[in-house]
């Protein structure tokens, strides 16, 4: 099947795809692969694929672009706050972020298991979406219809979004050591319904490092960003900066923005924007109104969605012979790259 953006989606089939449906359960309408790029996705998105890339976007919309568990729900939060709720007033700041920021290419996900898809979101944006359908994508119809200044997340790369993104929107890329981003991509993978991996961690690294993984490949994915780091509508920010000093990544975004904020709102975003702050809100939601797309047994054991949000929480939860995989995997893909990451702050 040829997409909109060039690309061709062959659906993943035999024993490859056998493979991944016994470690990933949830991933029962099957998944695609696309040429180039050699990007994984799961089977719906062939569905939405062409609507996300012919999406009109606005010149005050700032897309937050991210491989899945590099700090993207964070950056969201920051950036919403910095743009919509600098005084930490606004009435609809209670409400969780996936409804004041929408996750464009979401509807797929919510669409790639054996039931029916859950419509959560759907009750959260009543009041912007009085009757939506369905059939044409919660998460696309939830932007089009979203007041401005709207901020948008994705996970897909730049050549499967709009070709014109950064020539009328603002885009903040966030990446992430991949030691810690395999890690924190497991243990979402394990504890969302909708993906239900049952695999180990040794299984979950070779998946990794073979771009088996959705979203993947994950040093394409950067390859296609990294060279636009210098583009005057392109801010490029490492996880890791953001976790050693949040509050001077934020005067960088706030020169990024033109939010043109004073030092005490920045210091109270800071705060409100800080991991124990989000987590607790966010419990405090879930707790009123409970998500059944949790594994409550690994919520219970591990943690829920926020669960440590540390850099170099990676130490000592692989083995060595694991971190040298990842070691030469990264070596490899670095070489021409040239971009470095730090594993601990």
């Amino acid at each position: 099947m040829r997409l909109a953006s060039g690309h061709v989606a062959v659906q993943l089939h035999g024993e490859e795809l056998a493979k991944i449906q016994r470690d990933f359960a949830g991933f029962g309408k099957g998944l695609v692969r696309l040429t180039p790029g050699g990007w994984v996705l799961p089977g719906p998105f062939t569905k939405y694929a062409d609507k996300i890339y012919n999406t009109k976007f606005h010149e005050g919309d700032v897309v937050i672009m991210t491989y899945p568990k590099c700090g993207t729900t964070w950056t969201q939060e920051v950036v919403w706050t910095m743009r919509n709720n600098p005084n930490l007033d606004h009435p609809k700041a209670s409400i969780p972020i996936k409804a004041r920021s929408p996750f464009i290419d979401s509807d797929m996900l919510m669409h790639m298991g054996k039931g029916a898809p859950r419509n959560e979101l759907l009750e959260m944006v009543r009041d912007i979406l009085p009757d939506p359908d369905p059939d044409k994508g919660i998460a696309l119809q939830l932007t089009a219809n979203l007041p401005d200044p709207r901020t948008i997340k994705t996970h897909l790369p730049l050549s499967l979004m709009t070709p014109d993104l950064l020539d009328t929107a603002k885009v903040i890329y966030v990446a992430r050591n991949p030691k810690d981003v395999v890690l924190s991509f497991l243990h979402h993978c394990r504890l969302m319904k909708s993906v239900d991996y049952v695999g180990s961690l040794e299984q979950y690294v070779d998946y990794f490092v073979q771009d088996q993984l959705i979203y993947g490949p994950y040093w394409e994915h950067l390859r296609e960003a990294w060279p636009q780091r210098d583009h005057p509508n392109m801010h490029f920010l490492f996880y890791e900066d953001m976790k050693a000093n949040p509050k001077a990544e934020m005067k960088k975004l706030d020169r990024f923005l033109g939010t043109n904020l004073t030092e005490e709102q920045l210091e109270k975003i800071a705060h409100y924007t800080s991991f124990e702050e989000m987590k607790k809100r966010d419990e405090d939601y879930y707790e009123k109104n409970a998500n059944k797309g949790l594994k409550q047994e690994v919520k219970t054991k591990e943690g829920g969605f926020y669960r440590k949000g540390e850099a170099g929480s990676w130490k000592g939860r692989l083995t060595e012979m694991q971190e040298a995989k990842i070691d030469d995997w990264t070596k490899k893909n670095t070489v021409e790259l040239g971009i470095k990451f730090k594993y601990s702050v």
